[in-house]
């Protein structure tokens, strides 16, 4: 009877610290959980603007507050009003490991959006705004 018990605790304890495990990874994850392909193209793709130019900066944080501050934040730490709302964490873009995703990586993801991440293919169809928003971006670094 001992033994029942003991293998029955010793596969609960495990299975618990399995969940707490995975747990732990997707809470750990930069993008909210669930890894975001990007294709190798993509991320290979250079920005074309001035990461500098203080007008594009503007222009960033302008679009930034237009479209990205409700959820993401004014700072870009997942913290905006909508993100309650959304099953999707919205993620904290000031980290090491969002900060050292390259700029073609940000403009897939801002361009193509996946899950609660919209799609900006349609509502910023200037390619340069959403670059502008991508250096915006990089302020948002600790």
């Amino acid at each position: 009877m001992k033994k029942i018990v003991n293998s029955k605790f010793l596969t609960f304890a495990l299975t618990l610290l399995f969940l707490g495990w995975v747990n732990l990874a997707f809470v750990a994850s930069p993008d909210g959980g669930k890894p975001w392909s990007v294709p190798d193209a993509a991320k290979k793709v250079k920005n074309p603007t001035s990461k500098t130019d203080a007008e594009g900066l503007a222009d960033g944080k302008a679009l930034w507050a237009k479209h990205c501050k409700s959820c993401h934040g004014a700072k870009g730490l997942g913290d905006g009003p909508k993100s309650k709302e959304l099953d999707t964490d919205c993620g904290d873009f000031s980290v090491k490991a969002v900060q050292s995703l390259s700029d073609g990586e940000l403009y897939y993801k801002i361009k193509e959006g996946r899950d609660d991440m919209p799609s900006f293919k349609k509502k910023i169809t200037d390619d340069e705004e959403i670059w502008h928003i991508v250096n915006f971006m990089r302020t948002m670094a600790k």
